[in-house]
């Protein structure tokens, strides 16, 4: 029996500090409710904190890649070799993220879970933005036995812990790559959401309709093979793949932390829903960046109660759009921060 004790995760609740930094929101300089979700940020911000002066310093992305043992049966649009070639162009500074992170000053690392490449005999050997936790090469292919062991579930899991307790900085987005990831996020949140696999897929890295409809054929057998496997943690290692169960260590991890937690797309929101359901409280610490048009996302945050930043018509994955919204993070901090009073202006308040 597979078994996961996690961290204890603190309640950020605190009805005396919610007051406090509802009242300091409203007698800024400008009509209550004025700047709608940004005030609401701000609040968050605060509460994750548990301070009313809210601050973010050396934000940190971690992409997890793995490949995945069920990509074979053609569930992909792209073959798993793209992986390993995308953590190159990683490396290399050539990738979205890349872009991002430097545009906003975040430090970004690759974590090779389970890549299925050795990287110690590729020009990339010894890589200071490259963190080796790989498990094994490749999960393994979950229409015929489960995607990981039971130990190699855990020892993802105590990777991703390993990952996040090394960072710096108060602020962790989780980005992910990995050539047939979107079928194993769809395996996940059809069983743990109990919804049909028809509402949890999409067309991934580009799949025409003949291959959606195979994708469909082929994950309707996997979740047949693996019927028993209906706890969060079973169905983690029936299902999922070496980097969502990296994150889902990370997350946790950096929860128990209070670490703030920008939420990218559907593969690093599956993650964030089997945190959630392994130590309860890790959702506190969440903001949700985007919504992505894969359409099982629209299902998983209605299952998060989750009502994301920005919605930018984005797939891509990496962590790319939680590094687009970022700076909306930046700007409640300063809002709170730095934006004057009434009083402090010398402004006559709106009549009560």
């Amino acid at each position: 029996m597979i078994t996961f004790t996690a961290p204890a995760i603190a309640n950020i609740e605190n009805n005396e500090l919610r007051q406090q930094l509802q009242q300091i929101i409203d007698l800024k300089t400008k009509p209550l409710g004025a700047l709608g979700r940004l005030e609401e940020l701000a609040l968050q911000l605060g509460m994750i904190q548990g301070t009313m002066t809210p601050h973010i310093e050396q934000p940190q992305i971690r992409v997890f890649a793995a490949d995945h043992g069920l990509a074979k049966h053609g569930t992909s649009a792209f073959p798993s070799a793209v992986t390993a070639q995308m953590v190159y162009n990683f490396l290399q500074g050539g990738a979205a993220i890349n872009v991002l992170a430097r545009q906003h000053n975040i430090e970004l690392k690759v974590v090779d879970a389970g890549v299925d490449t050795d990287f110690d005999n590729s020009p990339f050997k010894n890589h200071p933005q490259l963190l080796d936790y790989k498990v094994r090469r490749g999960s393994r292919d979950a229409l015929t036995e489960a995607a990981m062991s039971d130990d190699e579930c855990l020892r993802a899991l105590d990777g991703g812990m390993a990952v996040a307790q090394q960072l710096s900085g108060n602020l962790l987005i989780v980005g992910e790559m990995g050539i047939g990831n979107t079928s194993a996020a769809s395996l996940l949140l059809a069983r743990l959401g109990d919804l049909p696999i028809a509402d949890c897929i999409g067309r991934g890295t580009g799949l025409d309709n003949t291959g959606l409809q195979h994708k469909q054929r082929i994950l309707t057998q996997v979740l047949q093979r693996h019927s028993n496997a209906t706890t969060p943690l079973t169905a983690l290692a029936a299902l999922g793949g070496l980097e969502i169960a990296m994150m889902v260590g990370a997350l946790i991890q950096a929860a128990s932390d209070k670490r703030i937690l920008l939420i990218d797309g559907f593969i690093a929101s599956i993650a964030l829903l089997v945190a959630e359901r392994l130590a309860p409280g890790v959702l506190q610490y969440a903001i949700f960046a985007h919504h992505s048009v894969e359409p099982g996302h629209a299902h998983l945050l209605r299952l998060l109660n989750a009502e994301p930043l920005l919605d930018m018509h984005m797939r891509l994955g990496e962590g790319s759009g939680a590094a687009l919204a970022y700076p909306i993070l930046q700007s409640a901090c300063a809002i709170i921060n730095e934006m004057a009073s009434f009083s402090d202006a010398g402004i006559s308040e709106q009549n009560k």
